[in-house]
């Protein structure tokens, strides 16, 4: 371990030395990497630079120690310190282990996240409408910037499916656990007899994909345009601004209506089709790696049930880490840290574990 930090080291030197070069000042884009580089790396460093002065302090106190020839209290001061630079070393060795472990290389990226109503027809419809503003709710106060790329509501307010993006740097390190069905039990207001439905809502994390990442070939996309229309008849287009695009090698389908510009709804749908795909290979290339499979909370299947948000209890379960907390309200008002912080500890326990071989 300690060969590989010092080899972080050295990198985060040479990376602070280049970035004050003046040639480098004055190229916003290599500037811009190398900057983002030296704080992913930052970290890792200064933990380094505490786990060193622990050793030395060790080495210092285990000198005098066996050299002997102090008095009482200075003794007693010099074995305290021995013992605490030791307790030091060992739990920053952990800290070290875990700033270590293989970053998921889209945590920085923007997020597409898919909503869509599951069983429960209408009720399920308005639930994917709470979930919406939850996550939105919980991005402002992220300061992360929230888009709608295509919604296709109902009559009375809700989401058959809505799609949006949500841009800041970590979105996706945020809502990645997130994907799978989630489940809410209350009692619908169209229920006369006072009795608790259940319903579910899907919901997909897609990480935003650059041109770089998916490139899309012309040919291998059939680009329809229709007239778009909206719920009871209202914001109905009379011209054909509406696009479909199927991406013909896998039939992947992408809708977008939201805007009046035949172009701007392009522009979205293309976002969307190239985040799916990008998706769908990044699902390809994690299932052939067992190991990473296991060391994960849940698989990210979104037939996988991952929550249940029940109303007459005021509760939220995430049955993938057995949490349960009593503030539904809270969470469905956008305070989402404490379970996105708890699904991100026991994601890097349980990758701790694999990265030691239990």
């Amino acid at each position: 371990m300690t060969d590989k930090l010092n080899e972080v080291e050295k990198k985060y030197e040479e990376l602070n030395s280049e970035v004050c070069k003046p040639e480098v000042i004055a190229d916003i884009e290599q500037y811009t990497r190398i900057m983002k580089e030296i704080k992913r790396l930052a970290p890792v460093v200064e933990k380094f630079r505490e786990y060193k002065k622990a050793i030395e302090s060790n080495n210092e106190c285990k000198a005098l120690i066996e050299e002997g020839g102090m008095d009482s209290d200075f003794a007693e001061m010099v074995k305290e310190e021995f013992e605490q630079s030791r307790n030091d070393i060992d739990r920053i060795s952990e800290e070290l282990k875990i700033l270590l472990l293989p970053r998921d290389p889209n945590d920085d990226k923007n997020v597409i996240i898919e909503i869509r109503g599951g069983a429960g027809g209408e009720e399920s419809a308005l639930f994917a409408g709470v979930l919406f503003r939850m996550y939105s709710m919980y991005a402002e106060s992220k300061g992360f910037k929230t888009e709608i790329l295509t919604a296709n509501e109902t009559g009375l307010g809700g989401y058959k499916e809505i799609s949006f993006s949500i841009e800041g740097d970590g979105a996706y390190s945020r809502f990645k656990f997130e994907s799978g069905v989630h489940r809410v039990q209350r009692v619908p207001e169209t229920e006369s007899q006072g009795r608790i439905h259940t319903s579910t809502v899907t919901v997909a994390v897609l990480p935003e994909a650059e041109e770089v990442d998916f490139e899309l070939n012309e040919k291998d996309l059939q680009i329809d345009t229709f007239r778009s229309s909206g719920a009871g008849g209202q914001h109905i287009n009379k011209t054909s601004s509406a696009i479909r695009i199927t991406y013909i090698p896998t039939g992947t389908v992408v809708e977008c209506q939201d805007e009046r510009s035949q172009h701007k709804n392009k522009e979205k749908a293309l976002k969307v089709l190239r985040a799916r795909l990008y998706d769908a290979e990044k699902a390809k290339h994690d299932a052939q790696i067992a190991g990473e499979r296991k060391a994960q909370v849940g698989t990210g299947d979104r037939s996988e049930r991952i929550r249940t948000y029940n109303y007459p209890q005021g509760r939220v379960s995430d049955h993938r880490i057995g949490l349960t907390l009593y503030k539904l309200e809270q969470i469905l008002n956008g305070d989402l840290d404490e379970l996105i912080d708890a699904l991100i500890t026991a994601d890097t326990a349980e990758k701790l574990k694999a990265s030691q071989g239990e």
